[in-house]
């Protein structure tokens, strides 16, 4: 047999985890079992649970940190990472030499897209069998539409994702291809985005907005997480028309409310009435020992830590951001703020494990992706960006009072990058300010990642898309490097 193009990982579980809960317990089901596996609803559930499953260990690769070190560690939140190729991610080194036997090294495990091509297999899997399945071996016909769409929502998230991360990715939507086909070529990323909003859409007309199971709230998609990541698709096109009109359909349902910013930290607890789509690793028998508390966090948050954070916050710009003082989120999701080593506490809700004479450490927090806030800021971006000024404020302003501000107060010109810092405020390391500062430069030319990181030229050249690792060129050789970076690996 020739050599697989796009490298599938079956085996399930987080080297981190200490466990899995419920549903993201289940094995994503291989290729020799499918034509006695799917038989009835919980054959059903369990392929879908098993993209869930995968999804979450694409997003803890690379030391539990990929979500972050995707979306937070190369932006102007942090100085320094100051630890083994995380320095590299965090100054934008990407090109940097890795021997092809590294495995295991987090920067050949950040340019590498295998584990979501992973997920991916499972939500085609699920996308065929699924309707193959009696509609009398359901409890009842929207169970079965649930499930269907939930399916079309993975792999629609698993395609935007890697879209924003590399531009240009092999796009396959047919069951065990991945598996079989040999050198697939990049599809455009326009392309690929036509196909997710293609699947978002089915999955809108087939999910619910109940869970249910009311203990699946926000880790298992339903009709709001699919008109969530609808809008973040149309706001990384620039369409902001479709953008503004997927918020409202979340926003008008009320189905969402904000959390009380004096209990901000429940947020990240999981399944709070905020969350709209997160990964499920927060409960008592879930939980990572090496994740982003581990780097972020240190005595009193995290007694195994008496140093400094491995991770540190740019000192300069978090009192920019929060030139407020009286500004809930940073007086309840920062600590240490008068030191020169403030850290951020949203991933601190931590308990200690002794096991042979070795007290370990396991945080509990949810990978928040959606949340309300979210949404709300991405509709006053969405206005801004129309020349919907008034009704942009309002919007901003509503996110701001939460938080214990008043209006905002900056012209019509600027409200666009004043909404853009409103959500690094809000989002602060949510996996989400490097792509809000993609959109910041592509919409105004205003480039904030730091000079050091990312000029404005580099930006032009599109060294923020990253680069593929080259032992995927190897088993590919349909593959082309990422244009910035076809000349530096």
């Amino acid at each position: 047999m020739k050599k697989l193009t796009i490298y599938i990982c079956c085996a399930i579980g987080l080297s981190m985890a200490t466990s899995c809960k419920k549903f993201l317990d289940e094995k994503p089901i291989s290729v020799s079992t499918d034509l006695s596996f799917w038989k009835n609803e919980s054959d059903a559930d369990k392929g879908v649970a098993g993209g869930y499953a995968l999804l979450r260990k694409t997003l803890n690769k690379a030391n539990g940190l990929a979500f972050y070190a995707y979306g937070d560690l190369p932006t102007d939140e942090f100085s320094a990472a100051n630890t083994y190729r995380f320095d590299n991610i965090s100054r934008m080194e990407w090109g940097i030499a890795v021997a092809v036997a590294e495995t295991g090294d987090p920067m050949m495990q950040m340019r590498r897209y295998d584990t979501f091509y992973s997920a991916i297999d499972q939500a085609n899997r699920c996308i065929k069998f699924i309707p193959t399945i009696a509609d009398e071996k359901f409890s009842a016909p929207t169970t079965k539409n649930n499930l269907l769409g939930e399916a079309y929502f993975l792999r629609a998230f698993n395609y935007f994702y890697m879209t924003r991360i590399w531009g240009d990715i092999p796009l396959v939507t047919e069951s065990a291809v991945i598996t079989e086909a040999v050198d697939i070529p990049r599809t455009k990323a326009a392309d690929v985005l036509a196909q997710c909003i293609k699947d978002v859409n089915t999955a809108i007309n087939l999910l619910s907005w109940d869970y249910p199971n009311a203990g699946n709230r926000a880790v298992r998609a339903n009709k709001g997480s699919a008109y969530a990541l609808l809008a973040h698709i149309y706001a990384w096109q620039g369409d902001y028309q479709n953008c503004n009109s997927a918020t409202d359909k979340i926003i008008d349902q009320n189905f969402y409310q904000y959390v009380n910013r004096d209990s901000y930290l429940n947020i990240y607890k999981g399944k709070s009435t905020e969350g709209i789509f997160e990964i499920a690793q927060s409960d008592e028998n879930e939980g990572n020992t090496f994740g982003i508390g581990y780097y972020t966090l240190k005595t009193p948050y995290l007694t195994t830590n008496t140093n400094n954070a491995i991770f540190s916050i740019n000192t300069a710009n978090l009192t920019s951001f929060y030139s407020d003082a009286d500004d809930k989120r940073f007086k309840n999701g920062f600590a240490l703020t008068n030191s020169t080593d403030p850290i951020c506490i949203k991933y601190s809700n931590i308990t200690y494990v002794n096991g042979q004479n070795v007290i370990t450490p396991v945080e509990h927090n949810n990978i928040i992706i959606f949340r309300l806030a979210d949404i709300k800021l991405l509709k006053a971006e969405a206005l801004a960006a129309l020349n919907q000024f008034g009704p942009a404020r309002t919007v901003l302003n509503d996110v701001r009072a939460q938080a214990g501000l008043g209006n905002w107060d900056g012209t019509d010109a600027n409200l666009f990058e004043g909404i853009i810092d409103e959500r690094g405020r809000e989002l602060f390391l949510e996996g989400h300010r490097f792509y809000d500062l993609v959109r910041l430069a592509r919409k105004t030319g205003v480039v904030k990642f730091g000079d050091e990181k990312m000029t404005k030229s580099d930006f032009e050249a599109g060294k923020y898309y990253w680069p593929i690792d080259p032992a995927l060129m190897i088993t590919n050789k349909k593959l082309t490097q990422t244009p910035f970076w076809s000349s530096k690996l």
